[in-house]
């Protein structure tokens, strides 16, 4: 119940501003309910198939997501992800809360280029849903690269794929955001099938942290109309780096 409680009072946080929070889940199961790392992992990595769903369904009923292109990317990400599970379960337990912690201040970092300088990006005839050879090639590369990191340290890794799906695939903003959604599903289960067939899925905790931060995160969001947009984007920036502080804690 007090897992349950806690990713409540967490799940509106990140509904209000609007973030993914598999760093901040990481780092609250470690830190205060003494949770192993890698079990924490596998279960931050498989929740986001669930807190993905709903927000992929509405960006495609938007017309906000490249299909083809977020499929080719996700896929190549389960792969990567499954990988990187696998590479996450040998790594020490000591090394791996550095190291994912170091992911989440450098996702803070890319946060902040995608919010205040690629702001400005205009909307090109890339962002239509094509998909040469070219650009084929180039979402594999991408999917690989983002699920491996998805993978080794639980994290969505949603500013490296936004970033990427940018300049890499020539999308739109909104398409970048929007198609994200779409990579991160099979990217979840990728590297949840990996750290569940190393033994660090627990099924009650994945429940416990599912009941809290979905409905926190229905409830958080209707307030997020009410925020200066200044403080959303600080928000959404001091998030991973808070967690990724978390983590520096003695265990």
């Amino acid at each position: 119940m007090a897992i349950t409680l806690t990713m409540l009072l967490m799940g509106m946080l990140l509904g209000f501003i609007g973030a993914g929070g598999a760093g901040f889940i990481i780092a609250i199961l470690t830190l205060v309910f003494d949770v192993p790392i890698h079990i924490a992992l596998g279960t931050s990595l498989t929740a986001m198939i669930f807190t993905s769903l709903s927000g992929a369904y509405s960006h495609y009923r938007e017309g906000n997501m490249a299909v083809k292109a977020g499929l080719v990317t996700g896929i190549a990400g389960a792969f990567g992800a499954y990988g990187g599970s696998q590479l996450a379960a040998g790594i020490p337990v000591e090394s791996l809360h550095w190291l994912t912690a170091g992911m989440l201040f450098l996702s803070s970092i890319l946060l902040m280029v995608r919010l205040y300088i690629t702001k400005n990006l205009t909307d090109h005839e890339a962002g239509r849903d094509k998909l040469s050879v070219q650009l084929a090639v180039k979402a594999v590369i991408l999917g690989l690269i983002t699920g491996v990191l998805s993978g080794t340290f639980g994290i969505g890794s949603t500013p490296f794929i936004q970033l990427g799906l940018l300049i890499m695939l020539g999308l739109t903003i909104r398409q970048s955001i929007g198609t994200t959604m779409l990579v991160i599903l099979p990217i979840a289960a990728g590297g949840g099938l990996g750290y569940q067939s190393e033994g660090y899925l627990d099924y009650l905790l994945l429940l416990q942290v599912l009941l809290g931060t979905m409905t926190g995160a229905y409830i958080g969001a209707k307030f997020t109309g009410y925020a200066p947009k200044n403080v959303l984007k600080a928000s959404m920036i001091l998030t991973p780096a808070a967690a990724g502080l978390l983590l520096l804690f003695p265990q």
